[in-house]
């Protein structure tokens, strides 16, 4: 599947803010996802950011003058909204949220604003102070009203020195409500398909202190549930604790142990398919303490085990909601291949996505692995978790539209 932003088009409308320097940062992302970029600079923008940068990044010439003679012979500001799919307001600052609520229209930047007849989208940044005046809130209420689309400001230090809600949104974030914006209105292919996605690992208890573990992140997982989203479906990842931002637009559901993840896991079924990539324990202990276990001459504390259910081989064998798709993941240091051959065959499930862990993959930003089935095997470049996530959601694709 191409990428969503893939030859879109993007109006920018700089506003005047010091955090004008990261949309240098957000038009170089989106110029590598393929998106053509138009660029309105306001007065104020020109004082965090220069028209040469601007025009630099985006490879177009930079807007800037309402009386241009050239651009406004040719209605200019009429001109730039027609020709973009989307417009972005960032920085959006008081001073410009007031002049597009009251339909001021005294710049190039209002004026094209007003003259629009595409979706508005506005990140605000300024003072927590600014942003909590009950001006600035109408004003950001008679927007989504009309139906601008927000991207929230962020808490944290501002570049005044105060600590509050006012930070412009982090670049990524912005270009996930971007994403989000242009999935709503396509026809994606696994629109209508609810998918299940187990991700990271669990944690079984001790004592209240301690317990057993393994080195997965979740990335692999949390790639493939955003990959699947970005592909139209209703996702479901169920997580052990990782450090990770829930992909946008995925439903999460948080859990610790095995029992917790299998019983979260039974909760979202009915569902199309079921991609389980969790980590799980094999083994849990069988009566954990209350209590702090504490060193003594006796020597080190026995631990009874008890066997974790088997989430795969369940959801594999399911009498009434089985998936129509099982996938499953395989973990392997050795004889990885033929290790997963078996796993498939014992748990019951349609394809295996099989991973050399003898690198630094637990916790890694890149895999290897290869795509069991019951037709062979597909053995996958050594890639980016990014890139092994969209490659398997190609395969579903494929697999449903069979």
């Amino acid at each position: 599947m191409a990428d969503i932003l893939e030859n879109k088009k993007i109006l920018l409308v700089i506003g005047g803010g010091i955090a004008a320097y990261k949309c240098l940062d957000l038009i170089r992302r989106l110029k590598e996802r393929g998106v053509g970029i138009q660029a309105i600079l306001t007065k104020g923008g020109e004082q965090f950011v220069t028209p040469l940068a601007v025009s630099s990044l985006t490879e177009n010439k930079v807007y800037q003058d309402l009386f241009s003679l050239t651009d406004e012979a040719e209605m200019g500001h009429i001109r730039l909204s027609r020709e973009n799919d989307l417009i972005l307001v960032a920085p959006a600052t008081a001073d410009l949220m007031a002049k597009m609520a009251m339909g001021i229209a005294d710049n190039l930047a209002t004026a094209t604003l007003l003259a629009a007849n595409k979706q508005i989208m506005i990140a605000p940044t300024m003072n927590s102070q600014m942003w909590g005046n009950p001006a600035t809130q109408a004003n950001l209420k008679t927007l989504k009203e009309r139906g601008m689309i927000e991207v929230p400001p962020a808490d944290g230090e501002l570049a005044c020195g105060e600590e509050g809600t006012g930070r412009l949104a982090e670049v990524p974030d912005i270009i996930a409500q971007i994403e989000a914006f242009f999935l709503s209105s396509e026809d994606l292919p696994l629109s209508g398909k609810h998918i299940l996605v187990t991700a990271g690992p669990t944690h079984e208890n001790i004592d209240p202190v301690r317990y057993i573990a393994n080195h997965s992140s979740g990335k692999q997982g949390y790639e493939i549930a955003r990959a699947l989203y970005l592909r139209g479906a209703d996702v479901t990842l169920v997580s052990g604790p990782t450090n990770l931002k829930t992909p946008d637009g995925v439903r999460r559901v948080n859990v610790t142990s095995a029992r917790e993840m299998m019983a979260e896991s039974e909760n979202a079924l009915p569902v199309n398919a079921a991609i389980c990539v969790a980590a799980v324990a094999d083994w849990h202990i069988k009566n954990p303490s209350d209590q702090k276990l504490k060193k003594n001459k006796t020597g080190t504390p026995a631990l009874d085990f008890s066997e974790n259910p088997d989430i795969l081989k369940t959801i594999s064998n399911q009498a009434d909601h089985r998936p129509k798709l099982v996938v499953g993941f395989a973990a392997e240091s050795e004889n990885v291949v033929d290790y997963a051959r078996e796993k498939l065959d014992r748990k019951g499930c349609d394809w295996i996505v099989a991973n050399d862990i003898s690198g630094d993959v637990m916790g890694g930003d890149h895999n290897q692995v290869h795509l069991i089935t019951n037709d062979g095997a597909e053995d996958w470049p050594h890639m980016a978790k990014a890139a092994v996530a969209d490659k398997l959601a190609d395969k579903i694709t494929e697999y449903f539209e069979d």
